[in-house]
């Protein structure tokens, strides 16, 4: 067989619960949940939790209470983020090892492109590359492009392999649901539900026009694309820049005091000003999330006159997002964001 170019992606398994597991071996085999500071009965959210959890129908986004509810035996950890980015570091450093070119587009994700005959024995090498390297298993899935390199890792999982192309296609996505392609969420879902497209087949043969007149003409169309499979097939080795910094608090009891909110909203402020200042560019827009009890979540954008990194003007500008908001119900959690100008 003659080399030909593919792309591969890699996904470690439970990543997070992986690390804290090889921490801690006497959790192995125990359902593991890790999210905020590992207290089930705060109100923060899980971050990842463990397969032996997940057999319980615990959940990323789901509340901690709710998965000690759903798993009682559950093991709740604090989330440790440096040590999350050293283990990522080394993962990404034995794919750089490879013969590849390695994207990273998260710490436990990367794309790879690859020129080989064989790309199942190249997963191969991926996969035994990592485990040697970290101790971490990971699933690899192998396309001719992004898109179906990521939803072949899906099926991979856990520790597998799977090859998802164009040949196979049609075979294997037109009669799942549309919320199983990369970039359409619940909500989309829904929205194509009302158009009466609910499979990736019938949002293949979807009229251009009316996605375009459902979505706007830019996403109505794309959308169409994705059942279709189509996807970018460069990968590249530029560093990942991030587009924005965030921050956010979820309270353990709801805030009713206007000042108590503006005052926590300005320590969010200082907080994302500060790592605007060591990431030395400017910022163009700021957002405020405001989750409202019980479970109500608005946001607010203020784009700023003149690009900036002045934390005093940051801050002005997030207080004026913050007053947009005229709901006087409770507040349970404030985000603060701010935004760079795309390059």
């Amino acid at each position: 067989m003659s080399e030909q170019d593919w792309v591969l992606h890699v996904d470690l398994d439970q990543f997070v619960a992986a690390v804290e597991v090889a921490r801690r071996p006497e959790l192995a085999g125990r359902p593991v949940v890790v999210g905020g500071a590992g207290d089930p009965d705060g109100r923060a959210v899980v971050a990842t939790a463990s397969y032996e959890a997940r057999a319980f129908g615990v959940h990323s986004g789901m509340p901690l209470r709710v998965a000690r509810r759903k798993c009682p035996e559950a093991v709740f950890l604090p989330t440790d983020p440096d040590a999350y980015q050293a283990v990522s570091d080394e993962v990404m450093a034995a794919l750089r090892e490879l013969p590849a070119v390695v994207e990273v587009i998260g710490w436990d994700e990367a794309f790879l492109g690859v020129a080989t005959a064989d790309p199942e024995a190249f997963a191969a090498r991926v996969r035994e590359a990592v485990l040697e390297r970290t101790g971490l298993s990971c699933s690899v899935g192998v396309g001719d492009n992004k898109l179906r390199a990521k939803l072949a890792t899906g099926f991979a999982k856990p520790a597998g392999v799977y090859r998802l192309t164009r040949d196979n296609w049609v075979a294997v996505m037109s009669d799942r649901p549309v919320s199983a392609l990369w970039g359409i969420g619940p909500r989309t879902a829904a929205k194509l539900a009302g158009l009466e497209v609910r499979t990736v087949a019938e949002l293949a043969r979807a009229d251009d026009a009316v996605l375009a007149a459902r979505f706007g003409p830019a996403m109505g169309p794309y959308f169409r694309r994705l059942a279709l499979g189509a996807g970018e097939t460069t990968v590249s080795a530029s560093p990942w820049v991030a587009r924005s910094h965030s921050r956010e608090t979820t309270f353990q009891v709801d805030l009713t005091d206007p000042e108590e909110i503006r005052e926590q909203t300005r320590v969010l402020a200082r907080r994302v000003a500060r790592e605007v200042a060591a990431d030395g560019r400017d910022v163009v827009r700021v957002a405020v999330k405001v989750r409202f009890a019980p479970f109500l979540t608005r946001v607010r954008q203020v784009a700023l006159a003149v690009p900036t990194r002045d934390p005093a003007e940051l801050e002005r500008a997030v207080l004026v997002a913050l007053a947009r908001f005229d709901d006087g119900r409770a507040v349970r959690l404030v985000g603060v964001r701010a935004d760079f100008a795309v390059e």
